[in-house]
């Protein structure tokens, strides 16, 4: 959201199907305590404030796909145009480029592009404004930019996707793609992370910097390792044990007895023993 935030978006609609419960602490309750209204689902939103802005969030029990997702919020959109940041992507692009650029266009979707990447499966026209294809799935081109997994959508693209179904976005994008009306801007500026694999969420944690590797309220008793690792607030690493390129999130502990390497400690379990690669 953050990255929402810094291109002066006010209002977030949030999917709590992971891990509903951790977002029952988040941000504040919201002042007025007005409901929202119904999901696509036919499940209530709830508010929250989180930095002065409008937090909604949205329950899916299964979850909705892409597609689905986004028309289960039809109703808080009211008709507004949106733009949409997939949770697993931590980005610092220019995204107040991408809002302009979708503004200027008139077309339904602009897709926020990059040219270096793994997953160039976003093919382009001669004008370098408009993607032709994807994955080669039209047949007409192959990719040369990698789709961020951020763009903007107007109501239209709303009205493309039923109601009530589990689906991907792709399919009417591709109908788009088809009509010349699937808008790009190429965003190289700013860093930009797919998070979606656990090697890339301990990379990004290694690499950028999110804050302190240690957090000044974690506790780090005497006689305890910390090498190469982003200790979350309130977390206790006990004298004895040994944290290598590994995450330990707010509140967690590591026992005395813990050797962990290249690990992840989220759960409410005391991380303890000889561990390798795991998520605990």
């Amino acid at each position: 959201m953050l990255a929402c935030a810094r291109a002066e978006i006010e209002s977030f609609a949030v999917n709590t199907h992971h891990l509903p419960e951790a977002w029952d602490d988040f941000g504040a309750a919201a002042a007025d305590g007005l409901p929202l209204p119904e999901g696509g689902n036919g499940l209530p939103g709830r508010t929250r404030m989180w930095q002065g802005r409008n937090l909604a969030l949205y329950h899916e029990p299964v979850l909705l796909e892409t597609g689905g997702g986004l028309k289960n919020i039809e109703g808080w959109l009211g008709g507004e145009p949106v733009l949409v940041h997939n949770g697993d992507i931590f980005s610092t692009m220019p995204l107040e480029h991408l809002i302009a650029a979708h503004a200027a266009s008139g077309l339904p979707v602009t897709l926020a592009l990059r040219s270096e990447g793994e997953a160039k499966h976003i093919a382009l026209d001669a004008s370098g404004s408009r993607c032709i294809d994807i994955r080669r799935m039209l047949d007409r081109s192959d990719g040369t930019h990698v789709f961020s997994g951020i763009y903007c959508a107007s109501p239209e693209l709303l009205g493309m996707l039923p109601a009530g179904e589990k689906i991907s976005v792709i399919p009417a994008f591709l109908e788009l793609a088809k009509a010349g009306r699937l808008g790009t801007v190429v965003l190289d500026d700013g860093l930009w992370l797919d998070l979606g694999d656990r090697t890339a969420y301990l990379q990004a944690h290694r690499e950028l910097a999110l804050g302190p590797a240690v957090h000044p309220l974690a506790v780090i008793e005497d006689g305890a390792r910390v090498e190469g690792s982003v200790i979350g607030p309130g977390a206790v690493v006990r004298a004895g044990a040994v944290v290598r390129d590994s995450i330990v999130w707010p509140g967690c502990e590591v026992a005395a007895d813990a050797v962990l390497d290249e690990c992840i400690v989220y759960s409410g379990q005391t991380a303890c023993g000889v561990r390798r690669g795991e998520d605990l």
